[in-house]
């Protein structure tokens, strides 16, 4: 519509400025009044675009920050399931190693804790959605700011960290299963040797390391109260 007008309006501009049924000052009026109406014309045309565009940058965002909420409640489900885990495993080690020299662990105790000790626990972080959003460009269209630095600092810093502990806590998991499998015999045949190795020295000091994962544990406090914060965020600026 916009271009139909511009083309009308510059074919009158044509017309005027040639004919000879007015005078220069009447020409000059016509030619400024013409011109005032294709820039009116265009800047009106412009702004309905860009309003457009941004009502529709706006409804992808909203679409992008109610899926987030979602992913968030589901991670935040398995956080704190892995969180009870890290628990467990810190209280299994922690008996392990309460051990004093020449003692052996009770095969009992030792049946308690067998999940937490041979286990191991990884977070699957549901950022399908994010990655996405990010590659096509679009997080800077979320105009609250703060939400935005938000998600952005819990998917490239506080998730990042907290995968990096856990993963080094699963690379001490590995040398104590290795240390377990390349040790452990049969004593009969419903027993073995497990609480004998476990109370040798080199058992020992990897069980010291897995009784303390609290980098681990702050590192999910972290997440788990930036992604709450981040779900607030959302709530507020939708009225959810």
């Amino acid at each position: 519509m916009a271009e139909q007008e511009v083309i009308k309006h510059t074919k009158k501009i044509y017309k005027v400025w040639n004919s000879k049924e007015h005078g220069p000052w009447q020409k000059i009026k016509e030619f400024l009044i013409e011109i005032f109406i294709i820039v009116f014309a265009i800047t009106i045309s412009i702004w309905f675009h860009n309003s457009s565009e941004y009502r529709h940058q706006q409804a992808e965002v909203k679409e992008f920050l109610i899926g987030m909420k979602s992913d968030l409640n589901h991670d935040l489900v398995e956080m704190e399931n892995d969180k009870r885990s890290y628990r467990a495993q810190e209280a299994a080690f922690r008996y392990i190693t309460s051990i004093k020299m020449n003692e052996t662990l009770n095969n009992d105790s030792l049946s308690k804790y067998y999940n937490p000790v041979f286990n191991t626990t990884a977070l699957n972080v549901n950022n399908g959605r994010f990655e996405g959003f990010k590659s096509s460009g679009k997080i800077g269209n979320i105009k609250n700011k703060e939400l935005q630095n938000d998600i952005m600092d819990l998917y490239q810093e506080d998730i990042v960290s907290l995968l990096m502990s856990t993963n080094s806590y699963v690379v001490n998991k590995k040398k104590f299963f290795d240390y377990v499998m390349q040790n452990r015999k049969r004593v009969t045949d419903t027993t073995s040797n497990i609480a004998t190795i476990l109370a040798n020295d080199e058992a020992q000091n990897i069980s010291i390391v897995l009784s303390h994962p609290n980098e681990v544990l702050s590192r999910y406090d972290t997440c788990i109260e930036k992604m709450k914060k981040i779900i607030t965020e959302i709530d507020k600026e939708y009225k959810l």
